[in-house]
């Protein structure tokens, strides 16, 4: 009772806007990243033109029930991948939660387009829609370990406090009195401030990084140009917000943090490299907002995103591992068998490198090859 379709037009993926709006407040598993703003501006700033693939499903009177929004990427190995990129921390699929049969339809509408791509869906958040299309999925598919995000509950700062040890948790708090004591203002940015604010937080990014190896693409001006794009919607719709931390009248710290009605997630921020010199913790003064913040709003999960920096550890957030979900058809088996071995290749080598440098423990000899050899061997039927 449903059909399916393919949009490979930019500008007809920008004129869905309302409908994919209305869908996505329809799934409740849906993350900022997978809001139309972010996703049709991401396009605009990295798609190869002719690669777009975004995939929907309708009921019989035109209701759209399910969206994978993804790209070809060609080559010996054409793989179908989700939009957003690297600089996207978690990809799904929009299902219509009161359309049960939304996944299947899905899944079979994905299925075709299998037959000569692998599909290789990246950074899937535990118990997302995505994962109902792998469950419905008949051929071939694979679920890999991907990135590790921390996560902290969204409850007051005191309550995060408790989280800490007693001696950490008592220099924290003379941290936050130090930051009264300054007196650091907090302004969250009103949507037709936007565009000028992010400039203002992307130099201060630029100016706290310099000289210590800031993200190449964070410095881009087609970065700039897909944040400029995409916050400004996020912010009028309540998916996104601009907060401006201010010092005697001057901007001195800038954060942009993504919101979902369950989640909230500091994506980015920048601050004037002259707090350190008065020994301003940066972190601590954002991550007291973002937890008044999202506690204020009835937000359950405070996510710090993928990376497990240092200071994010000082919490003790939950590790909460992303998922690699590798689907085919059994013409495109050989292919997935080829990707996952990789993947897991690449991952081993990762982990030894960082246990040259002391960061992990030693391991036992490590079996990502023989794991080749035996997956290269298996037939290529179903299996997760």
């Amino acid at each position: 009772m449903t059909t399916a379709e393919v949009c490979r037009d930019g500008a007809e993926f920008g004129r869905l806007a309302d409908e994919w709006g209305a869908l996505y407040a329809r799934c409740r598993t849906a993350t900022p990243f997978q809001s139309h703003a972010w996703l049709h501006s991401w396009w605009t700033s990295y798609g190869t033109p002719g690669a777009l693939r975004v995939h929907l499903v309708r009921q019989p009177d035109g209701r759209l029930v399910g969206a994978a929004p993804l790209m070809l990427r060609r080559g010996p190995l054409p793989v179908l991948t989700p939009l957003g990129g690297a600089i996207t921390d978690f990809s799904d699929v929009l299902l219509d939660d009161a359309c049960p049969e939304a996944a299947d339809a899905l899944a079979a509408a994905l299925a075709d387009a299998a037959r000569t791509a692998l599909i290789d869906l990246r950074e899937v958040r535990p118990g997302a829609a995505a994962e109902r299309v792998y469950a419905s999925w008949r051929g071939p598919r694979r679920r890999l370990d991907d990135s590790l995000c921390l996560e902290l509950p969204a409850v007051p700062m005191d309550a995060l406090l408790t989280r800490m040890p007693a001696a950490k948790a008592q220099r924290t708090r003379a941290k936050l009195r130090k930051l009264d004591a300054l007196g650091i203002e907090e302004r969250v940015v009103p949507g037709e401030d936007v565009p000028a604010a992010l400039e203002r937080l992307l130099t201060l990014h630029q100016r706290q990084w310099e000289g210590r190896g800031v993200t190449a693409e964070h410095t881009s001006d087609r970065f700039a140009a897909h944040l400029t794009r995409a916050v400004r919607p996020m912010v009028d719709s309540g998916h996104a917000r601009v907060t401006e931390f201010r010092l005697g009248g001057e901007v001195v710290a800038a954060d942009l943090t993504l919101m979902s009605p369950s989640l909230a997630g500091g994506y980015l921020y920048g601050a004037d490299p002259g707090l350190r010199e008065r020994k301003v913790d940066v972190a601590t003064m954002l991550l007291r907002h973002g937890a008044r913040e999202a506690d204020a709003s009835g937000r359950t999960t405070l996510s710090l995103l993928r990376g497990s920096e240092p200071y994010k550890n000082h919490w003790r957030p939950e590790t909460v591992g992303n998922r690699r979900l590798l689907l085919a058809r059994r013409r495109t088996g050989p292919l997935l068998l080829l990707r996952a071995a990789a993947a897991e290749a690449r991952r081993w080598a990762a982990r030894q490198a960082r246990q040259a440098m002391g960061v992990l423990p030693a391991q036992a000899k490590p079996r990502a090859w023989g794991r080749l050899g035996r997956l290269l061997g298996r037939r290529h039927g179903g299996g997760g």
